[in-house]
């Protein structure tokens, strides 16, 4: 029996199989306006043309500054919806879903003239000196996440994932080691993050699943550990995510604990998500290896496997993964003869 081909629901989601295209930053917006282009439409449509369950959009910020470069895509105008309108629809026209990936660089915005971020503390030695953003800021930021939630479901996706993950501006208002604020949302380290959370289910249908990505551990010096980050989650499980997709560390230069570089070196951290928190999870972290991904679903670590450089080499991944682990996928007429 295979584990990958299995379908997955929660709430209005219902998905093929159990195999997530993992967000990845494609770098290619080329008029700086945040809009998707054709670049952006061929890529996300030959991977649901790949057979995947569940293609995830790439980091799209809320404000112009708040991209990791100027050939990000954005959300902060109405008038990016018809460029993402457009993949999605197409997405759908395949069989697969698809949601967007919401998101703000913080003090990792590299483009942005002057970064912002829960206080003054730089990525790195190298990096820019972000400006803390006052207690009003940060609730105008609450608000901008709101709008392009508003946007992406105006967009026809099927579920919004926020980041919390990799040091960008959720995450680091919920690490101790970069949050340094004496005011509110620096006394609850989970504040920022919930009260984005709730402003955008607001906006979300009441069917429509929230999905969160989270360092689990951070590997900077002095970073937090997994039990922290079960706690802010379980704050933002009360505040309404429904879906953690659990990654790890990009909170700063990497100390003296590295991360792992084989294949599942993740998995124990989504399957103490998964215990922990009752809710569905979705692993990631070099599981292209089909046997492995498969065997993860397996043995209870995770409902979903991400794969992402795997879907970089093969937009087809999703197909012929599930053909190596004993499945029949359904393929597109024009491409039977081939297999």
């Amino acid at each position: 029996m295979s584990f990958l081909n299995v379908p997955f629901s929660i709430k209005g989601l219902q998905l093929n199989n159990s195999i997530v295209m993992a967000p990845m930053c494609q770098y290619s917006v080329t008029e700086k306006d945040g809009k998707p282009n054709d670049w952006h439409y061929v890529h996300y449509l030959s991977r649901a043309v790949g057979g995947t369950g569940l293609i995830l959009m790439e980091m799209t910020d809320v404000e112009p500054d708040g991209r990791i470069t100027d050939q990000d895509l954005g959300l902060w105008s109405d008038e990016q919806i018809p460029a993402f309108k457009r993949i999605v629809d197409g997405v759908h026209s395949h069989g697969s879903k698809i949601g967007i990936q919401i998101a703000h660089a913080g003090r990792k915005a590299l483009d942005a003239e002057v970064p912002v971020g829960p206080s003054e503390l730089p990525y790195d030695s190298n990096s820019k000196k972000p400006r803390a953003l006052t207690t009003g800021e940060v609730k105008e930021m609450v608000v901008k996440f709101r709008d392009a939630a508003r946007r992406a479901v105006a967009a026809g996706v099927d579920t919004i994932e926020l980041h919390g993950a990799h040091g960008y501006l959720i995450h680091q208002f919920h690490s101790p080691g970069i949050n340094n604020r004496t005011d509110e949302y620096g006394k609850q380290l989970s504040l920022f993050g919930v009260e984005v959370i709730r402003a955008v289910k607001s906006v979300m249908p009441s069917d429509m699943p929230l999905i969160m990505r989270i360092s689990a551990v951070e590997y900077m010096d002095g970073g937090y550990e997994l039990d922290h980050s079960i706690a802010i989650a379980k704050d933002y499980t009360a505040a309404g995510v429904d879906v953690f997709h659990v990654s790890s560390g990009g909170d700063g230069p990497i100390g003296e604990r590295k991360p792992g570089n084989f294949p599942g070196y993740q998995l124990p951290l989504a399957k103490a998500y998964r215990a922990a928190l009752s809710v569905p999870v979705i692993a990631v972290g070099q599981l292209e290896d089909p046997i492995v991904a498969d065997a993860a679903i397996e043995s209870g670590d995770a409902d979903l496997i991400a794969v992402a450089r795997g879907m970089l080499r093969d937009p087809y991944w999703a197909t012929h993964a599930l053909q190596a682990v004993g499945h029949n996928p359904e393929l597109p007429d024009q491409y039977k003869r081939a297999y």
